[in-house]
């Protein structure tokens, strides 16, 4: 890049970063990474959008002038930090995307693009838009939305744009025609070697500024290290299973990268970015062992190629899991597994549609705590066929066998999912826009069984709070120090406890605290690597009264008020 470009680049706000490229003349592109928490300051503490990486990345490639703003990264309010961009250069494009949980900020932005005098185009995409095509279409109004899989179809609806051609043979695009009529045109096939993809736009999306904010306790895998430095990966793409709770938005089609293509992009990012964790963010990693192992043998070389540790996470199925393959995925460097677990009832499994069985998730289960390496796992309540029985089943392993390893959790209808589809014909989700806007980011409790009671539903919830209550392990901080941290924005700490199940001590360096007062933290020992929280005082506390029947039932309610007061 030559001195002036350089300069300026540095004139341009923070968490805005211009194309490198060659660039087309028109259209200029503006995309949106959506604020993932509630807050007008710069916040790091969100989970990193490969999605709009991916479509970045495709864009600059083919010569598109492309900027993204990543409003994560902003301070003020959304309104004005769009405003203020768009006041800055003349877009013709504004593009965004988001899962369901994100459909309130979605509308903000799309809102604000709308009411700009530059009129730009909207063009939305993600799983918002896939799982509810038409509702959301309807309720948002862009020029045109992308459903699946956006790669190929951004290039060919931006071609039809500029040649001002029929969208209608533009595949896999939704939008409202002259008189306001739903258009949907014909299925986008999926990309079948998605090695020839270009690896996400990290620089555009400010991924170094993005690293450099990270702390202990954001997430499981962040654990590991006291300056974790987690990179974000798909190796492949959709899931093998059809599981009734999940929604797969970039298509059914299980598709692998090859072990090459994985590779390179490692190989440049462990060393551009000093990466120390490597996350694996696939539904299933693999169904192969013989990938794993060939990732287990390029990782340990990559390893040895750097004077850092790198450690790194996945998510398999219990199907896949042997003792020979934990042994060597440990060697590797892998610490943590995700496992779809779900149920220890058979009977609820195949209502799910898991081609698994009990007795595997207790080899996969036991056999990875054996070899030291921690579990992230769940135990979801509440499927079709979900009894009094089958609840019993689970709770009865998990009190006996999994040490506050598993969470416990109930299912949440997603939109696109079979369960979703289930709630809506039973009539559960009367309202669907209302729905995605405000129920589901409330963690709802329904009843989605066909053979329990609304009352045993809410029975069982009550029953779930109080095990894991009883069965998790809690300490408080032996001792919390400030630490000097320049340019980190929040409180940083060192924190040291005993671990409650090896009792060695451990200090966790770089720990975030919002509050003193209240603060709670699901951590990982890095000596036994077995789960615990960390709770301050007060919130052993209120935690140890949970168990006084006076006391019982307004536990929840004091404890969401003594949050809101310290924030």
């Amino acid at each position: 890049m030559s001195i002036m470009a350089t300069s300026v680049l540095l004139e341009i706000p923070r968490g805005i970063t211009e194309t490198e490229h060659p660039l087309r003349a028109d259209p200029k592109i503006l995309l949106v990474v959506p604020r993932y928490n509630l807050t007008d300051k710069v916040d790091y503490n969100y989970t990193f959008p490969l999605g709009l990486g991916y479509i970045s990345a495709t864009l600059k490639k083919d010569g598109y002038d492309v900027t993204i703003l990543n409003l994560n990264h902003c301070k003020g309010t959304i309104s004005d930090v769009l405003k203020k961009e768009l006041d800055r250069k003349d877009y013709d494009i504004v593009g965004t995307g988001h899962t369901g949980m994100g459909y309130s900020v979605v509308k903000k932005i799309v809102g604000f693009a709308q009411e700009h005098p530059s009129k730009p185009k909207i063009i939305l995409g993600g799983a918002l838009i896939t799982s509810e095509p038409e509702l959301m279409v309807k309720a948002l109004r862009p020029d045109f939305a992308v459903i699946s899989e956006g790669e190929r179809t951004i290039l060919e609806l931006l071609d039809c744009i500029e040649e001002n051609s029929d969208p209608k043979n533009v595949k896999g695009i939704i939008y409202l025609d002259g008189q306001g009529q739903v258009v949907i045109t014909a299925p986008r096939e999926p990309i079948e070697n998605i090695d020839a993809l270009p690896s996400p736009d990290f620089e555009g999306l400010g991924f170094g500024e993005f690293l450099g904010y990270q702390f202990t306790n954001k997430f499981y895998y962040n654990n590991q290290f006291d300056e974790p430095r987690a990179y974000p990966m798909l190796a492949s793409r959709s899931c093998p299973f059809q599981c009734t709770f999940c929604y797969h938005a970039i298509g059914r089609k299980y598709r692998e990268r090859s072990m090459e293509s994985i590779m390179d992009e490692l190989e440049h990012a462990v060393k551009k970015y000093r990466v120390n964790i490597i996350n694996l963010y696939d539904d299933l990693f693999s169904y192969k062992k013989e990938r794993i192992y060939e990732f287990c043998k390029r990782i340990k070389k990559l390893a040895g190629e750097v004077p850092w540790k790198i450690k790194w996470t996945c998510q398999l199925s219990v199907v896949t899991m042997d003792k020979d393959m934990l042994r060597e995925m440990k060697e590797s460097g892998c610490d943590i597994i995700s496992y779809g677990f779900e149920s220890y009832s058979q009977e609820v499994l195949k209502s799910m549609k898991k081609p698994i069985t009990p007795q595997q998730i207790d080899f996969a289960f036991k056999s990875t705590l054996e070899s030291k390496m921690s579990v992230q796992a769940n135990f979801i309540f509440g499927d079709v066929a979900e009894t009094k029985e089958t609840a019993k089943t689970t709770l009865d392993y998990w009190k006996n066998n999994c040490q506050g390893q598993v969470s416990l959790l109930f299912i949440q209808p997603y939109p696109g999912s079979e369960i979703y589809q289930h709630c809506v014909r039973k009539g559960l989700i009367k309202d669907k826009l209302n729905y995605i806007e405000n129920d589901m980011n409330r963690a709802t409790l329904f009843n989605m069984t066909d053979k329990m009671t609304d009352e045993e539903v809410k029975e069982l919830d009550r029953e779930i709070q109080k095990l894991r209550m009883q069965y998790g392990k809690f300490v408080t901080p032996a001792q919390l120090k400030r630490m000097n941290n320049e340019g980190v924005k929040d409180e940083r700490y060192e924190v040291k406890v005993d671990c409650p199940f090896c009792s060695k001590e451990i200090t966790y360096k770089n720990y975030c605290l919002q509050s003193k007062l209240m603060h709670q933290s699901y951590m990982i020992c890095r000596d036994c690597n077995m789960r615990f929280n960390i709770l301050s005082p007060l919130m052993k506390v209120s935690k140890d009264f949970y168990f006084l029947p006076t006391v019982e039932k307004y536990y929840r309610k004091i404890t969401k008020l003594l949050w809101k007061t310290v924030r």
